[in-house]
């Protein structure tokens, strides 16, 4: 009965086609559910998810086409079409969307920044919140967030500030007529002040007008960094005007005559308080998607240290036949466990909150 054979294989082909669609798509459901449930705040994780679930589409619209009851040469005419508008989709996307994927994997191996780190590139400077596949995304100072695709992080220079601290500096102009040891040691005063540590002073220009100097010293905290960038400026001010020096700018008697002899420093302000810190920093509202990621990420990382001591754990308990050792070992784990579960809803509390 050949025909009763054809009908049959053609069944068999269509139920085959119809099974790797439904194993292809379960496996892509069940690699999105398994990265993106606890651990979905994860970059690591996040990046990982897509690139599986890319290679996972291409690799089933290979095998549907293989089973499908056709014939061999129109199969085989079907992969050759496929092969070609996967080439022509790779030599045209090059530039775009396989030039962002292969930079983002390029980015992941060289590992040269992560979620949290500040991130300079052209004209762009933020903390970064999010390392996907395609695309860096970074939160700016006014708490913006800019999506930087990976392909332009390939092709210019950036910088990252490192995690020990950076130097933190600001300039100002001072007249010829005041000495410049004077005016290093007040400026050095001011950068104590203002909390940075080993600071020197520069000398950058003799304009024709003024002397150019530059106060600068190293900040371990960089999460302070727009506090302390603005404190410097305000400890400046503090520290050359408690001492009778002003601060000029190098076309200030150009542009605005003034006096002979007069001083641009304000009058003293008597009963009048320094204006008093803010309870919250300003980076903690520019940067609280960033913040947000840095702080899933180390909930992470301590959830998995905490599920391998759990391993641990169990395992010593396997092996202990001490009933005493045994309820020790027990409450141990029953201790961790509420830990884990507690920083599971953590992870899910920044995951809102970051959002």
């Amino acid at each position: 009965m050949p025909e009763l054979d054809n009908v049959a294989e053609v069944l068999l082909r269509f139920w085959l086609a119809t099974l790797t669609i439904l194993i292809f798509g379960a496996a892509i459901w069940l690699n999105n559910r398994l990265l993106s449930s606890k651990d979905a705040a994860r970059t690591g994780l996040k990046f990982r998810r897509q690139l599986i679930s890319f290679l996972m589409v291409n690799a089933g619209l290979v095998v549907f086409l293989v089973a499908l009851p056709l014939a061999e040469e129109l199969r085989g005419q079907l992969l050759a079409l496929v092969g070609i508008v996967v080439s022509a989709a790779l030599a045209l996307s090059s530039t775009t969307l396989l030039g962002n994927m292969m930079a983002g994997a390029m980015l992941r191996l060289i590992k040269s920044y992560r979620v949290g780190d500040f991130l300079k590139v052209e004209d762009q400077f933020g903390r970064v919140s999010e390392i996907g596949l395609l695309h860096t995304e970074i939160q700016t100072e006014d708490r913006d967030l800019v999506t930087l695709p990976n392909l332009y992080l390939i092709n210019n220079s950036y910088r990252v500030l490192r995690t020990s601290g950076t130097i933190v500096s600001a300039t100002c102009s001072i007249g010829y007529d005041t000495h410049h040891a004077e005016v290093e040691k007040r400026l050095l005063e001011a950068a104590q002040q203002a909390g940075l540590q080993e600071p020197f002073v520069h000398v950058l220009e003799l304009g024709n007008f003024s002397v150019t100097y530059r106060l600068a010293g190293l900040l371990t905290e960089i999460k302070q960094l727009l506090s302390t960038r603005s404190r410097l400026h305000v400890a400046m001010l503090d520290a050359l005007h408690e001492v009778g020096i002003e601060i000029m700018s190098p076309v200030f008697q150009a542009q605005r005559p003034v006096v002979q002899d007069a001083q641009m420093i304000p009058n003293p302000q008597r009963g009048v308080s320094k204006v008093a810190q803010p309870a919250v920093r300003p980076e903690e509202i520019a940067f609280d998607k960033a913040e947000a990621a840095v702080a899933r990420e180390e909930l992470n990382v301590e959830h998995a240290a905490l599920l391998k001591y759990i391993e641990e754990l169990q395992s010593q308990l396997k092996e202990t036949a001490d009933d005493a050792a045994r309820s020790v070992l027990e409450r141990r784990i029953q201790h961790a466990d509420a830990r884990a579960g507690h920083l599971l809803a953590r992870v899910e509390q920044t995951a809102v909150g970051g959002a």
